[in-house]
């Protein structure tokens, strides 16, 4: 961090945006490894806040790495700073008051823990979309892993790149049992039992 630069308090700050919003501004991390879901999981919670008028933005990894970070490549710390990256846009969307839905691989520990530690308590929810590496492979919706086994793509999560599995998640997905909506409604409960979003169904 430069010591040239001091952060400028402003009169409007993310309480007043948040009581705009009449929501509580948090991150739901998605991780888990390639074709486990996590984008369409997160797709789905997303239509389902929004079905409560909730202010959100959903950041995909590939979308992201077409622009934010499409200078970056995948050694390990270029995926550190993917994940830099992404965590300080979502901080800025949490200071507008909104809902941030990550998707990301995000494959090392440390580089999650470090994405939290840039969050108020309470404002990081990690969620481990559990797709086993050969679920994942049989889906194989991009071809990215017939290409890691063929040698054409390197470092490719799951295949010569290890996925690090969350050690205490908040939300812990088993994503080859139920269904999209059903995952879902785990997430949504557990935000409706910690007071993130009102349960309007009771």
């Amino acid at each position: 961090m430069s010591q040239k630069t001091i952060w400028h308090e402003h009169p409007v700050n993310k309480s007043i945006r948040s009581e705009m919003k009449a929501q509580k501004p948090f991150v739901l991390w998605f991780t888990g490894l390639s074709g486990a879901g996590k984008s369409t999981l997160a797709g789905e919670v997303e239509r389902l806040l929004t079905n409560q008028n909730k202010h959100t933005y959903l950041l995909d990894g590939d979308n992201v790495r077409r622009g934010l970070c499409s200078d970056l490549a995948f050694s390990e710390e270029d995926r550190a700073e993917n994940i830099r990256r992404i965590s300080e846009v979502s901080k800025l969307m949490l200071d507008a008051g909104m809902i941030v839905l990550a998707a990301f691989i995000s494959p090392i520990q440390s580089h999650r823990s470090l994405a939290r530690r840039m969050f108020q308590d309470n404002e990081f929810i990690e969620v481990f979309v559990d797709t086993s590496l050969a679920e994942c492979e049989k889906r194989d919706v991009k071809g990215l892993y017939r290409k890691a086994r063929s040698g054409e793509v390197k470092g490719f999560t799951g295949i010569d790149a290890e996925y690090e599995v969350p050690s205490n998640p908040e939300i812990h997905i088993q994503g080859e049992g139920g269904t999209v909506k059903e995952h879902a409604e785990l997430v949504m409960g557990y935000l409706h039992k910690h007071g993130y979003v009102e349960n309007t169904c009771k």
